[in-house]
């Protein structure tokens, strides 16, 4: 099975490990460096994408999570999780990883007041996906080999490219766990698990919710 990983550094980590263990799938909370020897697939959850940065100068992070990435390991990166996997930052610029050949900006969809709930088409799904955007970023250039998954009034919300996944709202507000299997998906393909393995087959029987109010003072 594979092992997931929540970068548990700032941000709802919990929330993020708790829709994975909905399925049944083990999350180690990653804290430190060396731990990233311990799974194949990492989620970088929303939060504050600055003081993220802040915490990640104690170690070498910057270099282990590239080295991970060159190794075969997934990356899922939700709101200021996609910020930092992105290529380039803008309002105001700042480092990031360059994992995701993309522009983004972040608080693109104005303030905490502007938050919302809603469904959005899904590639490969015959349902709508349940996302919750709160001062969400906006992907405003893409690269040739960015696939785009899933757009909001035509404009991409969820992106993925060469085992990067990248969302810039927060799925794990609600009940609704398409994405966590996709990446589970994705982790489970770099490890060549075949296609019939009974984990790829297990039916999506969990109904959409909505996020609380007290999820809604997640920031980016």
């Amino acid at each position: 099975m594979a092992r997931i990983g929540v970068l548990a550094l700032q941000g709802n980590f919990a929330k993020h490990a708790a829709a994975f263990m909905d399925l049944g799938q083990a999350v180690l909370e990653v804290r430190h460096v060396r731990q990233l020897a311990e799974i194949d697939g990492l989620v970088i959850p929303g939060g504050e994408s600055t003081t993220l940065l802040n915490l990640m100068e104690d170690e070498p992070w910057f270099e282990a999570l590239r080295e991970f990435h060159g190794g075969g390991g997934a990356l899922f990166g939700t709101c200021a999780g996609a910020i930092l996997l992105s290529r380039e930052v803008r309002n105001p610029a700042q480092r990031s990883l360059g994992l995701l050949d993309a522009v983004i900006h972040r608080n693109a969809f104005g303030r905490q007041i502007d938050s919302f709930e809603t469904g959005i088409g899904l590639a490969g799904s015959d349902r709508p996906l349940r996302a919750v955007f709160i001062r969400a970023p906006r992907f405003e250039d893409l690269g040739a080999e960015v696939e785009v998954l899933a757009r909001l009034e035509n404009e991409p919300v969820l992106v993925r490219q060469d085992g990067v996944l990248a969302a810039t709202f927060h799925p794990e507000l609600t009940r609704d766990r398409q994405l966590q299997r996709m990446f589970l998906e994705m982790t489970q393909g770099k490890l060549a698990i075949g296609k019939n393995d009974p984990r790829r087959q297990a039916p999506d029987t969990e109904a959409p919710g909505l996020a609380t109010a007290e999820e809604r003072r997640i920031t980016c």
